[in-house]
C-alpha cells in the first residue's frame, strides 16, 4: 500500500505537461493573417494560452482594432481547422514530463488531464506524442457541456476538476497547473493545486495562490508528499 498522500493527481495540459505554444502561436497568426491582421510574435502566444484558444484570438484581434462578431467566428473556425491538422509539430512534453508520470502511477497513483483545449485535441496531440496512454481520463474544455449562460463549464468552472476527481475514483486528488484558471478551478472543487513556475503563468507563479510552487516537473512529487 502506498503512502503517497494523494489516490489521483490531476495535470492542467498547455505549460503544464505540454510546451505548446509555437503550435498554438502558429494557429492564431494563420488566422490572423486570413483577417488581414498583422502576425503576433509566437513567443506572446505564451501570454494568452491560459482561456483557450478562442480567448487567444480575440485578444490578438481586439489589439489590432478588433471586428464584427460574425467575422471572427469565421475566423476563429479557420483557426480550429489549421489547428486541427497543425497541432503536434513543434508540441513536446515538458522535461521529466513522461518520468513523473510514470512515477506516480509506479506508486499506483491515478493521473488525468483536465485542461481548456477541446477533448479532440488534447487527445489527438497526446496520442501523436506517444503520451495518451497513463491517463486514466482527458477532460477538455468542452467535455462538460454548456451552462445556462451558453458557455462551456471550462476551468475556472471547478466542474472540469471535480469530475477528473470522480472518474479517478474519488480519493484524495491534488491539481497541478499553471494559471489562475487552474487555480480557481481546483480551489472551487476544494482539493489542493501546485503552479507549474515553467509553464505560461498569467501572473507570477507565487502570486497565483497554490499551495506549492514548482520550478520543474522533477520537483513535483516531493511537492504533493510536502502538502
Amino acid at each position: 500500500m502506498s503512502d503517497f498522500p494523494f489516490q489521483a493527481v490531476g495535470f492542467d495540459l498547455d505549460g503544464t505537461l505540454l510546451d505548446t505554444f509555437r503550435d498554438l502561436g502558429a494557429a492564431v497568426n494563420h488566422a490572423l493573417a486570413l483577417g488581414g491582421f498583422d502576425p503576433v510574435p509566437v513567443d506572446s502566444s505564451k501570454d494568452l494560452i491560459g482561456g483557450g484558444a478562442k480567448i487567444m484570438l480575440a485578444r490578438a484581434v481586439e489589439a489590432q482594432g478588433g471586428m464584427p462578431e460574425e467575422d471572427f467566428r469565421a475566423l476563429y473556425k479557420a483557426m480550429l481547422k489549421y489547428y486541427a491538422d497543425h497541432n503536434a509539430v513543434h508540441s513536446a512534453p515538458y522535461p521529466h514530463a513522461r518520468e513523473v508520470v510514470a512515477e506516480l502511477q509506479a506508486r499506483g497513483v491515478k493521473v488525468a488531464v483536465v485542461t481548456n483545449k477541446f477533448e479532440d485535441f488534447a487527445r489527438s496531440i497526446l496520442t501523436q506524442l506517444d503520451f495518451i496512454a497513463p491517463f486514466e481520463t482527458v477532460i477538455g474544455g468542452d467535455s462538460m457541456g454548456k451552462g445556462p449562460d451558453g458557455t462551456f463549464l471550462s476551468k475556472p468552472h471547478p466542474e472540469p476538476v471535480i469530475e477528473a476527481q470522480r472518474r479517478c475514483g474519488g480519493g484524495r486528488f491534488a491539481f497541478v497547473g499553471d494559471s489562475t484558471y487552474d487555480v480557481r478551478a481546483a480551489r472551487g472543487a476544494g482539493v489542493p493545486v501546485i503552479a507549474a513556475a515553467y509553464g505560461y503563468c498569467d501572473r507570477a507563479p507565487h502570486e497565483l495562490g497554490a499551495d506549492g510552487v514548482i520550478d520543474s516537473l522533477a520537483g513535483l512529487i516531493g511537492a504533493l508528499e510536502a502538502l
